[in-house]
């Protein structure tokens, strides 16, 4: 393998792992990773979802007693079927629209300065909730996420589809929104954990079996390098943010958000940074 296109798998891996969870969208910063390594094209779009499945294994791991016990208990146990029908249902609405949908928004959106404009309006939300009153933790009415009904499951499904749109925030989308419709930060930060596992698994195994004929053997031990950095960097990255949500809110990435954006088109215009497409 090249080196240097293994480190651009690893820069890339770390990228996607740290960025998955948090609410400043895992895609766009990818995308503008991406330009900046000069690592772009069809292959590299399905390399950016693909390596996806690192972050989802780290979940899993972390809820991996949660997971087994629901698995197990599923036949019978209310508990563990609710949750199960309410991952279904807030799956469904992005799953519908990005099959739908997906080619166009490759075509249009994935490129750096729609993302950058995303940034920003994504951390004015984050901002107004966390900030404009749009949310009070202590007036939350869910708690806890088997708490939730399957109305609830499907706003926040509703809320991830505006993840579609590369910049967005997958996380930030089913947070916050989880947020404006009345879960803890909390309950929606854990739902959003479990929400990505089938959302993440599915847009995976979809786009590496529809991009199949750009793919080759020699391409695997640059996914499975990419994967593993993922992997890593999600797992320190979950640990992180569920201590970071028990005494913050959001309002830094927010701020996050709006800088960076800024700072892409600023560099953008003034041609500081060729970033491609």
């Amino acid at each position: 393998m090249d080196i240097i296109l293994a480190l651009k798998a690893i820069i890339l891996g770390l990228v996607e792992g740290f960025t998955e969870f948090l609410p400043i969208s895992s895609t766009g910063h990818l995308i503008l990773a991406g330009s900046l390594l000069n690592f772009t094209g069809e292959i590299a779009k399905v390399f950016e979802i693909a390596i996806q499945a690192g972050a989802i294994l780290a979940v899993m791991w972390e809820y991996r007693v949660r997971i087994g016990t629901v698995v197990r208990t599923v036949g019978h146990d209310p508990k563990s079927q609710r949750l199960v029908l309410n991952l279904v249902v807030a799956f469904l609405p992005a799953a519908v629209l990005g099959f739908i949908f997906s080619k166009k928004i490759k075509a249009v959106l994935f490129a750096p300065v729609p993302v950058a404009l995303a940034f920003i309006i994504g951390g004015l939300v984050i901002w107004y909730v966390e900030r404009g009153g749009a949310h009070r933790e202590e007036n939350a009415r869910i708690r806890d996420v088997d708490d939730m009904s399957l109305a609830d499951a499907f706003k926040v499904g509703c809320a991830q589809a505006f993840a579609l749109i590369p910049g967005t925030s997958r996380s930030g989308a089913t947070i916050i929104g989880g947020m404006l419709f009345g879960l803890s930060r909390k309950a929606a930060t854990e739902f959003s954990f479990f929400l990505a596992i089938p959302t993440l698994l599915a847009a995976t195994v979809y786009s590496v079996v529809k991009e199949r004929a750009l793919l080759s053997a020699a391409d695997l031990p640059l996914f499975l390098l990419g994967g593993l950095a993922a992997f890593v960097s999600a797992f320190l990255c979950v640990r992180w943010l569920l201590r970071y949500i028990s005494s913050h809110d959001f309002t830094f990435f927010a701020w996050y958000r709006i800088v960076f954006g800024v700072l892409v088109l600023v560099t953008a215009h003034y041609q500081l940074v060729i970033w491609a497409d």
